[in-house]
């Protein structure tokens, strides 16, 4: 696993089920950097995108039943993130919570919201035709962000505001999330507090 200095903010899960056996680390202080291996070449395509363009250092070793499809591999890849960015920003002290970003990829435009504010909700306004990109099917990057969301504890909206070629709206939905959630979990100059009336994020 990464070598990583220990003031920063960092989680790690291990997940083990008789469909999956799934690893991941992230740093969410890190430089973007990558180690990926899902069996899903697309898949790790859009993780590679989410890190770089997230500035988390993210390691994902992924073992799933491929054989019968990508599902279970890639929900499950979403939950262990999830909880490992839940892991890594503790008790949220200083976070600035919220996150929007608004990204074009050629003929598509995609709008993301995220909240890390202890809610968990998932809102997915995208209209995506089946089809198969590489070993990973569309329907997946909604299953995908569906259990990110649940397991991270945050509120994600991902609209989809124009768009035909499933690729490029698939490739939009991850590099504006990760902007989104790059903007959300980076530590506020101005304030160490808990960005809550309540005085916490944690539930």
């Amino acid at each position: 696993m990464m070598d990583i200095p220990p003031q920063m903010r960092t989680g790690r899960i291990e997940r083990a089920t008789a469909e999956t056996r799934i690893e991941v680390e992230v740093n969410l202080d890190g430089t973007g950097r990558s180690s990926l291996a899902t069996g899903i070449g697309f898949f790790d395509h859009m993780l590679d995108l989410f890190a770089k363009h997230s500035l988390i250092d993210l390691q994902v070793k992924a073992e799933g039943d491929l054989h019968v499809d990508g599902h279970h591999t890639v929900e499950d890849v979403g939950l262990a993130l999830g909880k490992a960015i839940l892991q890594a920003l503790g008790e949220k002290r200083g976070i600035r919570r919220y996150g929007f970003f608004i990204l074009p990829m050629d003929e598509a435009r995609v709008t993301t919201a995220v909240d890390f504010g202890g809610r968990p909700l998932f809102v997915w306004e995208v209209d995506l035709p089946y089809e198969m990109l590489g070993g990973f099917s569309s329907p997946l990057a909604e299953e995908f962000w569906r259990a990110f969301a649940h397991a991270s504890l945050s509120n994600l909206h991902v609209t989809m505001n124009r768009g035909g070629n499933g690729h490029h709206v698939i490739e939009a939905i991850f590099k504006g999330t990760a902007r989104a959630v790059r903007a959300a979990v980076e530590l506020d100059p101005r304030s160490d507090a808990i960005p809550s009336t309540k005085g916490t994020l944690t539930a």
